[in-house]
C-alpha cells in the first residue's frame, strides 16, 4: 500500500494557501489531488463522504490554476478544496440524499442550485464532494442507520460517534480530507460535531446566509455553518463568502481585539449542569487561562435557555412533517430510520394553539436574551456536557436518549434565542472538548475575532 499523502494544508492556514497559490508555489490541482488521495485511503474506514466528485474537482482546480495564471483573483478561497454537507443542491453532483433512502424528488427541488453554493463557486472553491448527514438532519449524535455513521478519527480503536447532524463534514475536516467544510445548524449541528472532533465551527445567525437550495428542517431555526481547523480560517472563509454573496470587496483586516478587556458572561444556570469529569476539568483550565491574561469572566443568568426543552420536540417534527407532507410521510414511513420516523410522527399529536404559544414564548425570550448581553462581549459555556461516546452505547435506546439530551442541552439555546455561536477546541487530557462562545445575531465578525484571540490561549 502506498503511503498516505500528508494533509496538504496541515501546517498552513487559508491565508498561507492564498499567498502561495497567488505566487505560483502551490497549485490548486496539486492540493486537490492530495486531498483526493487521502480520501481514497482514509474514508473507506471513516465514512465521512456520501459522494466524492473527483473528476469535477480536478477540472475545477485546473480551471482555477489557469485563471490565476492570467492574473484573475477571486479572493482567498480561490482554488481551495472543500466539502459540503449532503443537504445542498449542487449542480453536476447527485441530488442530495439528506441522509435518507427516501426519494425526495417529489417534495424537494433537487435540481436548482441555491445562492450559497453559487457564491462558493464565484469565490473559486473546489468542491470535493458531499459529506454525510443524519437523516433529514433530525439528530445530534451523528448516528445514521440509512447511510452509515462516520467514525470519529480521534479514537483509532473504538468507533465513537462524530456528532450530528453535520457528521461527515466534521470528520472530513478533522481527518484532513478537505481544507474546510460547510454544514448546517438547527440545534447544534455544526458546534456539537466540531466539539467531538476537535475542530472549530461557526453557527451563523439564522437568515444571514441564504438557505434556498438547502433541505429545510425548521426554517425558523435553520442556519448555515462553517467547520474549519481554526478560528482564523473561519474568519477568512466567513468574510470571503460574505464578499461573494453580497458583492463587496474582501477586506483582510479584521476587528482588533484587546483580550485583556474582554468581559464574558458565564451562565450560572443550565449550561454547567451534569458535565463529565473530562469536560469539567478542561473547561475550568480554559477559564483559568483566559482570566490569567486579563479576560473578565462574570457569573450571569441567561434567561430562556431551559425553554428550548419544550420547544424543540414540537417545532422540529411539526416543521419537518409540514414540509414532507402527511401523505408522503405515511407512504415512506417504513423506509425511514425508526427513531427518526417516531420523532416525525409525534407531530401528528401537536395542537396548533400549543405550537403558536411556544413560538410566542420564544420571541419573548429572544428579546430578553439580547437585553442580557448588555456589558458582555459574549457568553461562555461548554459546547457539550460530555466527550464523544462509543457508537455501541446507542444500541441501548435509554442510554442513547440520555446522550442525545446531553449533547443538545448547551447547543440548542443559541438557536432558540437567535444567537450566533462558535465551538473551539481546548486543551484536554482525553478526547476533544469544545468551548462555546455565543453573541447576539449579526455579531459574527466580532465573535470570530474574539474566538481567534482566545483560541491562542486555550488550545
Amino acid at each position: 500500500m502506498s503511503a498516505i499523502p500528508e494533509n496538504p494544508l496541515l501546517n498552513q492556514n487559508l491565508t498561507d494557501f492564498y499567498h502561495r497559490f497567488r505566487n505560483g508555489t502551490l497549485s490548486s490541482e496539486e492540493v486537490t489531488q492530495q486531498y483526493l488521495k487521502r480520501i481514497d485511503a482514509l474514508d473507506p474506514e471513516l465514512g465521512a463522504y456520501e459522494y466524492v466528485a473527483a473528476e469535477q474537482a480536478i477540472q475545477t482546480a485546473r480551471a482555477m490554476d489557469q485563471l490565476v495564471a492570467t492574473g484573475v483573483d477571486l479572493g482567498p478561497l480561490m482554488g481551495v478544496p472543500i466539502s459540503i454537507k449532503d443537504v445542498f443542491n449542487i449542480q453536476g453532483l447527485p441530488a442530495p440524499t439528506v441522509g435518507s433512502k427516501v426519494d425526495l424528488s417529489t417534495v424537494f427541488d433537487i435540481q436548482t442550485e441555491g445562492s450559497f453554493i453559487k457564491a462558493l463557486r464565484a469565490a473559486g472553491c473546489v468542491i470535493l464532494g458531499q459529506t454525510k448527514t443524519v437523516e433529514f438532519c433530525l439528530g445530534i449524535t451523528g448516528v445514521s442507520a440509512p447511510r452509515g455513521t462516520p467514525k470519529n478519527p480521534h479514537d483509532p480503536d473504538i468507533h465513537r460517534i462524530p456528532g450530528g447532524s453535520s457528521s461527515g463534514s466534521a470528520v472530513a475536516v478533522a481527518a484532513g480530507l478537505c481544507a474546510f467544510a460547510i454544514g448546517t445548524d438547527t440545534g447544534g449541528s455544526v458546534r456539537v460535531p466540531a466539539a467531538f472532533n476537535g475542530i472549530f465551527s461557526l453557527k451563523i445567525s439564522s437568515g444571514i446566509w441564504p438557505t434556498d437550495g438547502v433541505f429545510p428542517l425548521d426554517p425558523k431555526l435553520d442556519s448555515i455553518g462553517l467547520l474549519t481547523r481554526t478560528a482564523e480560517d473561519a474568519q477568512t472563509a466567513y468574510h470571503a463568502i460574505n464578499s461573494s454573496l453580497y458583492g463587496y470587496t474582501y477586506q483582510s483586516n479584521k476587528p482588533v481585539i484587546k483580550i485583556n478587556r474582554l468581559i464574558f458572561g458565564k451562565p450560572e444556570n443550565y449550561f454547567f449542569d451534569g458535565l463529565s469529569e473530562t469536560v469539567q476539568t478542561a473547561i475550568e483550565q480554559a477559564l483559568n487561562k483566559l482570566t490569567k491574561v486579563g479576560v473578565t469572566v462574570d457569573d450571569c443568568h441567561l434567561p430562556g435557555a431551559e425553554k428550548r426543552e419544550r420547544y424543540f420536540p414540537v417545532s422540529l417534527p411539526v416543521e419537518l412533517l409540514a414540509f414532507l407532507g402527511k401523505d408522503f410521510f405515511q407512504k415512506n414511513k417504513d423506509i425511514i430510520d425508526p427513531i427518526i420516523a417516531t420523532r416525525i410522527e409525534s407531530a401528528l399529536q401537536s395542537q396548533t394553539l400549543d405550537f403558536i404559544s411556544l413560538e410566542k414564548e420564544r420571541q419573548e425570550a429572544i428579546v430578553a436574551a439580547v437585553d442580557s448581553f448588555q456589558g458582555y462581549d459574549a457568553w461562555i459555556t461548554p459546547a457539550t456536557a460530555d466527550v464523544a461516546p462509543p457508537l455501541t452505547e446507542f444500541e441501548d435506546s435509554e442510554l442513547a436518549m440520555k446522550h442525545a439530551l446531553g449533547m443538545t442541552r448547551n447547543s440548542q439555546p443559541a438557536n432558540y434565542l437567535d444567537l450566533c455561536g462558535v465551538s473551539m477546541p481546548i486543551e484536554s487530557s482525553g478526547l476533544p472538548v469544545g468551548l462555546q462562545l455565543m453573541a447576539p445575531a449579526g455579531h459574527e465578525s466580532r465573535l470570530l475575532a474574539i474566538a481567534a484571540a482566545c483560541e491562542k490561549i486555550v488550545k
